[in-house]
């Protein structure tokens, strides 16, 4: 009885602890019109990636731009200003590929056939298995630590036109954590 109840009181306290707080600078606060979602950056994978995101995010680029490619069980792509999947910031990047697993939560660089053509747009994996032809493909560099029920709510597109949304959600703003007072 006693072994139990001190295995009781061990995890009561650890539930009771407050979650680690994630580095600020390497946290980017992505709101949606359903509420916040908290991305880690993973610069151990993407330093470069990462840095160009917090660039971008710094300049207030993302704010108001949509999800104009959204598949279920795929993922939801944004990042473009044109808002139809053929923009960017004008700025490409060297891929910075990993062995990392593109599974639900995964923040990666949307690309062209180029590896090396990764700009601004960006894309979030719904799905645990959807997203698995892309590992070693694709720069991971992030992943959702909370708030991926609204990525879930992001509306879907049409999977018979590549997942083109008709009156898509929007980034209501995007902000790296350090920065938000």
């Amino acid at each position: 009885m006693r072994k139990l109840l001190a295995v009781l009181a061990f995890l009561a306290l650890v539930a009771a602890r407050p979650a680690l707080a994630l580095d600020p600078e390497n946290t980017i606060y992505l709101d949606l019109k359903d509420g916040r979602v908290v991305i880690e950056l993973r610069s151990d994978l993407a330093p470069g990636h990462t840095a160009r995101i917090k660039e971008l995010t710094r300049q207030g680029y993302y704010d108001g731009l949509k999800f104009h490619r959204v598949i279920a069980g795929f993922m939801a792509q944004t990042g473009d200003p044109n808002g139809d999947g053929t923009g960017g910031s004008g700025k490409k990047m060297r891929a910075e590929f990993s062995k990392e697993k593109h599974v639900r939560g995964t923040v990666s660089m949307a690309r062209s056939s180029d590896p090396d053509s990764g700009d601004s747009q960006f894309f979030i994996c719904f799905t645990q298995t959807g997203c698995q032809t892309l590992d070693g493909n694709y720069t991971v560099w992030g992943r959702v630590t909370e708030g991926m029920e609204y990525v879930d709510m992001i509306k879907k597109g049409n999977r018979m036109a590549n997942g083109k949304v008709d009156e898509p959600d929007r980034i209501m703003k995007m902000r790296v954590a350090a920065d938000v007072k």
